[in-house]
């Protein structure tokens, strides 16, 4: 690993230094730490690259300019694509947000994290178990400030058990759940009305700087303004330190319903959406500018992707799949498959790259970069740095879809081995959309089982349109993935469910806990 060969030189450095004094001077303290300080600047530069990982929430394949969409605007996306890797073949590990995350943080397959079915409410009681181990508990165990800004969604829990803060971050500043799950009030400068109503029910968005609540309900005017200076102030920090770091900015933007500041409101041509990407655009320059400025842009592994497709129940507001079928929700790929960006400058293949990769690789990459451990349980992720750095093929030939309800009797629904696609279930979901053009889509298409599979070959055929199974010559790569699936299920413990039938309202975020009417009465400011 690269940090190990380092170590070495590092003890050789603090030999030649203490050669030349006594021995007595290098054990005072005031000298050990001042070397540490000047160990930390001669090194850090070269062996211990920053990371920094961006998560934008319900964005889709087909949204950004540089995957073909013709009316958004994102120029500092466009910069990271023309200037590092673009994948065309990239997946999460679910079709929904919190699985989704809970993979990307651990690496694991949401039934070995019990994060599963669906998604973490105000009221839920569970979380992220704490016994997972995630990218920021890796890269701590290597000497790194970690830090969260935006949406965590792994849960809350009681008094906070499950906040960033209790999962390896040092900092965290954001929202712990998706903004829909709040009332609405405004979204767009100066009092524009959000379009969608929002889960009424609940308390009003609680804003968090670490474990505290500070701010209810948040203003999301402002939000991003106040996000990204977050982001920036925890960049400089972490280099006036000479620590290397890892932040993870994980996007409000594109979720509905969106918003944006008074900067963005009004200024691109596709309506609401496009300024909300727009304001996301700008925070992504933003977090660029600041690491040019402090002069680490050469020694920063910077990813940027989304968590799941998009949610097209909400039409205009609700993004694009481009040639994906279906979208959220769904195990069709406008589900599973999002962009993703690579960019690390003379370090990363430039161009764009077909070979399949997935957000659950991103853990054992880190690791891999920076030579930290992996942890002591099953990984499903698996290091890509040959593709990001050679542009070679990966270990990866395989991808098992899980689906947004996941379940021990149903297991997988599909699976992926090379370019094929076997569905063996296949199900609409409500975010897909209740009118979809695609009888697929809507949730109105029940679960339905497939014998043999649906089969698709996505290489010439993304849009999964030409079913493949009843043809013979396609027989043994049928019998290949089958035998590929029974393998890998009979590997699989699930563990509970930390998801289903674990709500409690007194564990909705309150800054005036106790306090009467609830949730009206959770406001301050």
């Amino acid at each position: 690993m690269i940090i190990q060969a380092n170590q070495s030189k590092m003890f050789l450095f603090i030999l030649t230094i203490c050669a030349v004094n006594t021995v007595n001077v290098c054990s005072q303290g005031k000298f050990a730490k001042k070397m540490q300080t000047l160990i930390l600047l001669h090194f850090v530069p070269d062996y211990w690259p920053n990371i920094v990982l961006m998560f934008a929430d319900d964005l889709g394949y087909g949204d950004l300019p540089a995957y073909g969409h013709p009316t958004s605007y994102a120029p500092n996306l466009d910069r990271l694509a023309n200037q590092g890797l673009l994948f065309t073949q990239f997946y999460v590990a679910n079709p929904v947000c919190t699985p989704s995350r809970a993979s990307l943080m651990t690496g694991r397959h949401v039934p070995r994290t019990g994060v599963y079915p669906g998604v973490f409410y105000p009221s839920s009681t569970g979380g992220l178990p704490l016994n997972e181990t995630t990218i920021a508990e890796v890269l701590k165990t290597v000497g790194y400030n970690t830090g969260l800004v935006g949406k965590w969604h792994l849960g809350v829990g009681k008094q906070g058990m499950y906040l960033p803060t209790k999962q390896g971050f040092d900092e965290y500043y954001g929202i712990p759940y998706t903004h829909d799950m709040c009332p609405c009030v405004t979204c767009f400068y100066p009092k524009d009305p959000c379009y969608y109503s929002c889960d009424t029910q609940f308390v009003s968005c609680p804003l968090f700087k670490d474990d505290t609540l500070i701010e209810q309900p948040t203003d999301f005017v402002t939000l991003s303004e106040r996000y990204t200076s977050q982001a920036r102030n925890f960049i400089s920090k972490s280099v006036h330190e000479a620590k290397p770091f890892f932040l993870y900015f994980a996007f409000h933007h594109t979720h509905n319903p969106q918003f944006a500041s008074k900067k963005f409101r009004n200024t691109t041509i596709r309506g609401a959406f496009g300024d909300s990407l727009a304001e996301l655009d700008w925070s992504v320059g933003e977090v660029m500018q600041q690491l040019r400025e402090s002069g680490i842009e050469n020694n920063t592994f910077v990813f940027f992707t989304s968590d799941n497709g998009p949610c097209l129940v909400h039409l205009l507001n609700g993004g694009s799949a481009g040639p994906l079928k279906c979208g959220k929700g769904t195990t069709y790929e406008g589900g599973q498959r999002v962009p993703a960006i690579a960019y690390w400058p003379s370090r990363i293949q430039v161009g764009r790259t077909s070979h399949l990769a997935t957000t659950l690789d991103l853990l054992p990459t880190i690791a891999s970069i920076v030579g930290a451990p992996l942890p002591n349980v099953t990984i499903d992720g698996v290091d890509i740095s040959s593709i990001i750095f050679k542009g070679e093929k990966s270990n990866r030939n395989t991808f098992f879809y899980y689906a947004t309800y996941c379940k021990p009797e149903i297991g997988v629904y599909a699976v992926r081995y090379e370019q094929f696609k076997a569905h063996y279930y296949t199900a609409g979901e409500s975010n897909s959309g209740r009118n979809n053009h695609d009888l697929d889509c809507r949730p109105s298409a029940k679960e339905t089982v497939h014998s043999p599979p649906l089969l698709y070959n996505l290489n010439e055929d993304l849009s999964e349109q030409y079913d493949l199974s009843k043809d013979p010559k396609y027989a043994s790569i049928l019998s290949k993935i089958y035998e590929i699936k029974v393998k890998f299920e009979a590997n699989m413990i699930w563990r509970e469910s930390e998801i289903k039938n674990k709500k409690d309202p007194s564990v909705e975020p309150c800054c005036n806990a106790g306090c009467t009417p609830f949730p009206e009465c959770c406001s301050c400011t």
